[in-house]
């Protein structure tokens, strides 16, 4: 059985129907079909213009972001695809917080559609720090079809792995 280590919590329906495509080698087939773009956001500097034009159709009121990024060192291995920091410190007598996302290097390669879902994603964790059901809810105000796209960034996860581990 194959494990599905990006899809653990979703029914076991549609892990068996996952599990049928990789099976079938069709999991990429499906992904080009969907998602065979590319983006042509490819530096630091593109990233912040791309982060605030979408902060400034949705978040209008929400903090100011100092930094975005691509950042090499986030990875699989740390759970993270984009991360959101709040860095506070204190300048006089004033305490001031710096607001940064930073986005995983693979989205560079990625389609378009996954690098705006992980934007969005981080995005949102501006107004809302949990994963909550509140959280949810602003993604996809933002982004139509979050869920979906958010389900399929993890077929493309899965699908990266297996090509991975794939002997030559």
């Amino acid at each position: 059985m194959t494990p599905l280590k990006y899809l653990q919590g979703y029914p076991a329906q549609v892990l068996d129907q996952v599990r049928r495509l990789i099976a079938e080698e069709r999991l990429g087939d499906y992904l080009s079909r969907r998602y065979g773009g590319h983006h042509a956001v490819q530096s630091d500097k593109a990233l912040y213009a791309y982060a605030v034009a979408l902060k400034q159709e949705h978040l209008r009121n929400a903090p100011a972001l100092d930094k975005v990024l691509y950042d090499n060192r986030l990875d699989l291995t740390h759970r993270a695809l984009g991360l959101h920091t709040a860095i506070s410190r204190v300048q006089g007598g004033k305490l001031k917080a710096k607001k940064e996302i930073r986005v995983a290097s693979l989205f560079k390669e990625a389609a378009p559609e996954f690098l705006q879902m992980i934007v969005v994603h981080e995005l949102a964790h501006l107004k809302e720090s949990a994963h909550n059901k509140a959280f949810y809810q602003l993604c996809e105000h933002m982004l139509p079809g979050y869920g979906q796209l958010e389900f399929d960034l993890r077929l493309y996860l899965t699908w990266r792995d297996l090509a991975a581990a794939k002997p030559d």
